[in-house]
């Protein structure tokens, strides 16, 4: 015999069937649906027929059908109220439907909260179903536990009005993380800090860069890590010519970090001499060197890389060169505290990396499609730039992401005279902040022919800045120098067309692009 008041046995009676058990329906009526209690249902009408409704105050949801409050107001539905079955799960799915995230069970025990559970299913994860009160708990403890759980689903609860009269007082939480002591064996292979400390090295905590090795007699520094499009996938949304290219951008972020590993705050200069192409699979092993000080504080810094694959000592190729400093140079004005700037006049940006860029033999995917707006003002050019939801991107491990900021400098590009150029020279880098996913850069003509940058966040405080950037068309940097470059380059036989006057034999011609 399946009953009880205002339960639902037809998921009871579906599971008993389903294992073979016949069932057999037999309805009883309610007390109050026999004749001889129609009398008093009546009375009961009459009676509220002559109270004055008003609309509750709180939100509610009745447990016939779901009922909402305007329908409460009638005479008619407390009649039903005394009437009708109690339809428990109607009712906690309306307050679902309704957009309740918390549920509170005002009972003496939690049997309310396993039926609300039930009758939730697999949404019941998205909800908090608290019960005030447990049997055989001390309620006065239960009551402090459920309003702990209703906090931390999102309540807000005045703690203040809580420990009110009870002498408590507010403790200040430790600035470091909490201690604890691990009781089970780490791998050897760990973690990249914990396999950099295997190998007697440090961890170079940062997104492109594994561990950090200590010159002691220079006071220079190692800085090593690996590239590719497994280890960072975003690298394969930077393309160019087809072939995934490591941003400049990224160059100098690490170039960044290895002068805040001697101590040098300022990248005063960086060269690029090759493009750092990554192979399909597989990966490249990089190295930044940084010597010790001259005379007057500056370290020269080179960044080198090889295929993974090649054998000891050989492979090596020098992508950038550079200077390190710890001169302190004062933050610049904000330029950017108004936005978008005054005076500006928009550029349009649609199409551009459908269309535009394309055109120029750069393919960007979803993490570099960071381009939002552009404005033009005279010879100055403003960028807006943000991290795609799509593309994974975290800024936390760098200073500044290579890109965010290599999506700014497409602002040139957008606006330029339709020349496909890249970041070759960099001068007077330095960064004052870090893990901003949204940033606004002011481009604006610097001497020579570079452009300087300011580089502010969202709220138009200042991250980091450029003295000068100087570009060059894409083919004057040699492509081919770097490793994974193979994919660029292949064989061809050619049938000689010239003279063959004055020589004899075979002859063997070297050159010329495929």
């Amino acid at each position: 015999v399946i009953a009880g008041a205002g339960a639902e046995v037809e998921p009871v009676v579906e599971r008993l069937t389903a294992g073979g058990v016949r069932t057999r329906r037999l309805r009883v009526s309610h007390a109050f649906h026999s004749p001889l209690m129609e009398p008093m249902l009546d009375a009961f009408a009459h009676v509220l027929a002559g109270l004055e409704f008003q609309a509750p105050t709180r939100g509610l949801i009745s447990m016939l059908g779901g009922a909402q409050a305007a329908e409460m107001a009638t005479p008619g539905y407390w009649v039903r109220h005394a009437r009708e079955a109690v339809r428990f799960a109607d009712g906690v799915r309306a307050f679902a439907d309704a957009g309740v995230a918390r549920l509170v069970e005002l009972g003496p025990d939690t049997v309310l909260t396993a039926l609300a559970t039930e009758a939730l299913g697999e949404r019941a994860e998205e909800f908090a179903l608290v019960p005030l009160l447990r049997r055989d708990g001390d309620e006065a403890t239960t009551a402090v536990h459920a309003l702990a759980a209703l906090h931390v689903g999102g309540a807000p609860v005045d703690w203040e009005a809580f420990y009110a009269g009870t002498g408590a007082k507010r403790v200040e939480l430790p600035t470091y993380p909490f201690q604890h002591e691990r009781y089970w064996i780490s791998s050897t292979s760990g973690t990249p800090g914990q396999a950099a400390k295997q190998a007697g090295l440090a961890s170079a905590e940062h997104g492109l860069l594994g561990s950090v090795l200590p010159l002691p007699e220079s006071g220079g520094a190692v800085l090593t890590g690996r590239l590719s499009v497994d280890g960072q996938p975003w690298l394969a949304d930077h393309r160019v010519h087809g072939a995934v290219v490591v941003p400049g951008t990224a160059l100098v972020e690490m170039a960044i970090r290895a002068g805040d590993e001697v101590g040098c705050a300022r990248l005063e200069e960086l060269t690029l001499h090759a493009p750092l192409v990554l192979p399909d699979a597989g990966g490249v092993a990089v190295q930044i060197a940084v010597d010790g000080p001259d005379d007057e504080g500056r370290r020269t810094l080179t960044i080198h890389a090889r295929d993974e694959t090649a054998e000891a000592g050989d492979g090596w190729v020098r992508h950038a060169t550079g200077a390190l400093s710890d001169a302190v140079s004062p933050v610049p004005a904000d330029s950017v505290a108004a936005w978008p700037p005054t005076g500006a006049e928009p550029v349009d940006v649609a199409g551009v990396y459908d269309d535009t860029l394309p055109d120029l033999g750069f393919a960007y995917g979803p993490a570099f499609r960071g381009l939002r707006g552009v404005w033009r003002r005279g010879e100055e050019l403003f960028a807006e730039v943000a991290t795609a939801e799509e593309a994974g991107i975290d800024p936390k491990p760098f200073g500044l992401h290579p890109a965010l900021l290599d999506a700014a400098l497409h602002a040139q590009l957008v606006a330029g005279d339709g020349d496909a150029v890249v970041p070759f020279a960099w001068s007077g880098v330095e960064v004052f902040a870090s893990g901003a996913s949204l940033l606004r850069v002011r481009m604006a003509p610097a001497d020579g022919e570079g452009v300087s940058l300011d580089v502010a966040d969202g709220e138009g405080r200042l991250v980091a800045s450029v003295a000068s950037l100087v570009a060059r068309p894409l083919g004057e940097l040699g492509e081919g120098a770097a490793p994974g470059a193979g994919e660029l380059f292949g064989v061809e036989w050619a049938e000689w067309t010239g003279s063959s006057s004055g020589a004899g034999g075979s002859a063997v011609v070297v050159g010329g692009a495929l």
